[in-house]
């Protein structure tokens, strides 16, 4: 635990419209993500599609714009295809069980780069970061699941694990095991993203206790199921200052 130097990138994921996209875009949003795997937000390439090209047409007036994130969940290279070819992505997120050389054909294939999600269910013990001297060969549980993809993907989100969906619950993981996370990204040379639970209530705790790179937010900004601006707008706040 400790202070942290620079504030964490914030995502927010689950958009299903252009215009609630225009009301946050002026926000210090880092990343914004869409879900194609199946998610009461799930929606099409061709919506995602119009949702960046309002990106890309504020990108050409000079506006700073998120990079925008595809999830999804044990897809086929033809899926991919399929929706890359309407939706030019910038970052593909893998939420299942995607083996580390499919990402590593996957990033070569459509030069998108690829972040991979380790769901941590709440009944494993969590790991300690004291509890192992070397960081490949000390590991265990589901950090050990991480290791294999160390040179296979640009970052790695950390979730609470959903039976259905494999994430994407709205419910929070134990935060102890972030500091053992935290040490192998930083062995890995890619970023940590903190995602499961996460509302503009909780986040500062996240942020003031432990050092990680990104949050990661959809439910916890959302009212009755739909994205709430001002919920939206505090959460962002309570991270970048």
């Amino acid at each position: 635990m400790g202070s942290v130097s620079k504030r964490p990138d914030v995502k927010i994921c689950g958009l299903q419209s252009v215009e609630v996209l225009k009301s946050i875009v002026h926000f210090p949003i880092s990343q914004i993500g869409f879900v194609f795997a199946p998610s009461r937000r799930r929606i099409t390439p061709e919506q995602a599609s119009e949702m960046i090209s309002f990106l890309h047409e504020r990108a050409k007036q000079g506006h700073r714009v998120p990079k925008t994130v595809g999830v999804f969940v044990n897809p086929t290279r033809d899926e991919l295809a399929d929706v890359l070819s309407v939706a030019k992505l910038d970052i593909i997120q893998f939420h299942g069980e995607e083996a580390p050389e499919t990402c590593r054909s996957i990033k070569e294939q459509f030069g998108v780069e690829l972040w991979k999600v380790s769901s941590i269910k709440n009944e494993e013990p969590p790991v300690n970061e004291s509890s192992f001297s070397d960081i490949k060969d000390g590991v265990n549980g589901w950090i050990q699941r991480l290791d294999p993809y160390r040179d296979a993907v640009d970052a790695v989100l950390i979730d609470t694990f959903d039976p259905v969906y494999g994430g994407g619950s709205g419910r929070t993981f134990s935060w102890d095991c972030i500091p053992a996370a935290r040490k192998w990204a930083l062995s890995a040379g890619m970023p940590l993203i903190v995602a499961g639970g996460l509302n503009p209530d909780n986040v500062g705790d996240l942020i003031e206790q432990y050092e990680i790179d990104g949050v990661d937010v959809s439910s916890g900004v959302e009212t009755d199921g739909v994205k709430d601006i001002a919920k939206i707008a505090a959460f962002v706040e309570r991270v970048t200052g």
